[in-house]
């Protein structure tokens, strides 16, 4: 499995590095984003539907896999 689940050690070294930098930007954000603002502090160009939908398929993936939460409104955010 290319993401682990999360265990209780949770170590990001286990993921590989593009999803440790999404975990990354996710946590130095002032609150709860939005995938674009993941993009835009990825560097990742945004105005493309097609370049931002992976980045949205990779925090669900990071979501299901028990490494950030999912807010109602749509917004990502580290786990407590």
């Amino acid at each position: 499995m290319l993401i682990p689940h999360r265990t209780s050690d949770g170590e990001e070294s286990l993921l590989p590095p593009d999803y440790q930098r999404i975990l990354a930007s996710v946590r130095q954000a002032a609150g709860p984003v939005m995938a674009r603002q993941v993009g835009e502090l990825l560097g990742v160009d945004v105005s493309v539907r097609a370049k931002l939908e992976p980045l949205r398929g990779k925090l669900v993936r990071l979501v299901d896999r028990g490494w950030l939460r999912k807010l109602p409104d749509g917004r990502f955010t580290t786990r407590l």
